[in-house]
């Protein structure tokens, strides 16, 4: 989906629309928080989601903020995939805005289905999206991204030398900013000049399995599935105050309601859990975690909530506190 969050907001405000709007946090960009999403015409400006709000703010301080309505993309999430799902069966959700779908035993053709698609999500929700196909997931992550908004792009066999070696090594899925710079740093920049790269170099560089990945990926070979189904590892939920506090009831106040939200997620999902890691990080930005297994799997609030003030027991509460967050772990289905 194209800027998903902004387009959403666009769509139930249609004043909006043309204009540059910033999703994040509570949308004060002069609060802590971050960009989840912004419109076209916003990162034109150099905003990008991740970016602290607050220099988002200095980058388009004209930009309209707001507030994530996490509930209302979640909604509008449900439909898209229920249209995808009417095209495919099997289709790999990766996200509130983006999946795949196998269409290898589809009787028509990859270019027209994309095609229906697109009209499907525009005539029903009103919203744009831009699709890649290719043989396999990798190929298609990258080519959904090369004509956004609104785009459509078919990478084949016989394309990965004019159209995937030219790109930057950050547009591979894997590649991050570290990633990024430490290639950057061997002189490797594009797509191509990795594959150029012969594999034994690689594997010096980044290890065995990290180096074969890339190695493969350069070439455009992929050879991961479609999952369409996985069972959860942990639910989490943390918190940045948006000043750092050292009162005792913000603190306590905020981890049990952490508590009460992660605790509501595995009983939604029909899971227990054995293990609770509390997250606490303090104005100098020192991360501290404690984790307490307890003597049985459980979901019941007040035995979590116990288990999780243990945990913050174990830590010294000498400095202001920024952040705080609450994980459940070792999960079994109820």
């Amino acid at each position: 989906m194209d800027a998903f969050f902004a387009a959403v907001e666009q769509k139930r405000r249609p004043e909006l629309i043309g204009k540059p709007v910033i999703i994040g946090g509570g949308g004060d960009p002069t609060k802590r928080g971050v960009v989840s999403t912004a419109s076209y015409e916003a990162r034109k400006f150099g905003v990008h989601s991740a970016m602290p709000l607050r220099t988002a703010y200095k980058l388009c301080p004209h930009g309209i903020f707001l507030p994530v309505d996490y509930e209302e993309y979640s909604r509008v999430s449900k439909k898209v995939k229920n249209i995808l799902r009417g095209f495919s069966p099997v289709m790999e959700d990766v996200g509130i805005d983006e999946a795949f779908l196998d269409i290898t035993n589809a009787s028509e053709d990859p270019e027209e289905i994309a095609r229906k698609i697109k009209e499907r999500i525009r005539e029903e929700l009103e919203l744009a999206c831009s699709i890649g196909i290719a043989e396999n997931k990798l190929l298609a992550k990258i080519a959904s991204d090369l004509q956004k908004p609104d785009g459509l792009t078919i990478i084949r066999e016989g394309d990965i030398e004019k159209v995937i070696w030219p790109l930057p090594v950050r547009k591979l899925w894997g590649v991050g900013p570290k990633t990024e710079a430490y290639l950057k740093s061997i002189n490797i920049n594009t797509i191509g000049e990795l594959a150029a790269m012969p594999l034994e170099n690689l594997i010096g560089y980044l290890g065995n399995s990290y180096g074969n990945y890339l190695y493969e990926a350069s070439r455009g070979i992929d050879e991961s599935p479609l999952v369409t189904h996985w069972e959860p590892k942990s639910s989490s939920r943390e918190v940045t105050f948006q000043r750092d506090t050292n009162d005792w009831q913000t603190i306590a106040r905020t981890l049990a309601s952490l508590t009460k939200e992660v605790t509501e997620d595995i009983k939604q999902s029909r899971y227990l859990c054995k293990t609770v890691t509390l997250k606490i990080r303090f104005e100098d930005f020192k991360t501290y975690t404690r984790a307490r297994t307890m003597d049985e799997f459980t979901d019941s609030n007040e035995i979590i909530r116990k288990a999780v003030f243990e945990a913050l027991g174990k830590i010294e509460l000498k400095k202001k506190v920024r952040l705080i967050g609450v994980r459940l772990s070792n999960l079994k289905k109820a």
